[in-house]
């Protein structure tokens, strides 16, 4: 998903598995726009900071052509603009900044204190468990094999739909060794850290993104790499929703190494409208 086709000078395209949504995964669009950015910087130059907006749903049933504009290469600093289109319109847009390496002041949030990830069972575990509690069509996407190995410090949302406070934790990587490339390990927590954020937002409110009371979609998406990482190995995602107003929730995560160092921080706004009542 993360190999781009380039089709010409700053532009490439991307595809989307075929893995039955409606519409493309935000995460998934983000991380393709990172990689289109990434295909025109210096390798010796990271992203440092993306901020970025879903504007329109993407079709998953055609490619996404990526767009990109080299705003300005200076001396530390190289910033790229993204648009990624479908049926000549923009679905998303991205602002990404990638910096040479420099030493600086260093401090950090210190990490929670959670359960180590092997002692947690898999989203399929957890599934296979409430086989008889939920819809067995949800069963079987659940228990599917997933790029992202995401396991819950406590009860998922999916099997526990009881309101609780808007703050949770997630062990997660990648579900397989990937290249040593920083940009490819950038892309994929890009991908998984869209996974939960909303879902944050929503623990106070609504049992789950199937519950048809609400409208529920990301609206931007905005992260900081902080420290070096590898996302083949376990990272922790805490997270909380600070406010939720207007039809709209604010997701705030930070995802930590194992050793303690804080690598990324994410922050999303993402609509939770309530629908009105059917005719």
């Amino acid at each position: 998903m993360l190999e781009l086709e380039a089709l010409e000078d700053n532009l490439f395209r991307g595809l989307s598995p075929d893995d039955g949504r409606q519409r493309v995964f935000g995460g998934q669009v983000a991380a393709q726009a990172l990689v289109a950015a990434g295909r025109t910087v210096d390798p010796g130059r990271t992203v440092h900071s993306l901020h970025s907006y879903f504007l329109r749903p993407g079709d998953p049933s055609i490619p996404i052509v990526y767009d990109v504009d080299r705003i300005r290469d200076g001396g530390s600093f190289t910033t790229r603009r993204v648009v990624a289109i479908q049926h000549g319109r923009a679905i998303f847009n991205l602002a990404a900044s990638f910096q040479v390496c420099e030493e600086g002041p260093d401090h950090q949030d210190p990490m929670p204190d959670v359960p180590d990830p092997e002692t947690l069972p898999t989203l399929a575990e957890q599934a296979e468990a409430n086989r008889d509690s939920l819809d067995g069509a949800v069963v079987d996407w659940l228990v599917r094999e997933m790029p992202i190995d995401a396991r819950m410090v406590g009860a998922s949302r999916l099997f526990d739909t009881a309101p609780r406070a808007p703050r949770q934790d997630v062990w997660m990587r990648s579900n397989g060794a990937l290249p040593d490339d920083p940009l490819v390990h950038s892309c994929v927590v890009a991908y998984a850290s869209d996974l939960t954020l909303l879902d944050t937002a929503m623990l106070p409110h609504v049992r789950s993104f199937q519950e048809e009371s609400h409208q529920i979609a990301s609206l931007d998406h905005a992260m900081w790499f902080h420290r070096p990482f590898r996302a083949d190995d376990w990272l922790l995602h805490h997270l909380r929703s600070p406010s939720a107003s207007g039809a709209r929730g604010l997701g705030v995560g930070e995802i930590f190494r194992r050793d303690g160092g804080l690598a990324v921080t994410v922050i999303q706004e993402g609509l939770i409208r309530p629908r009105g009542p059917r005719a």
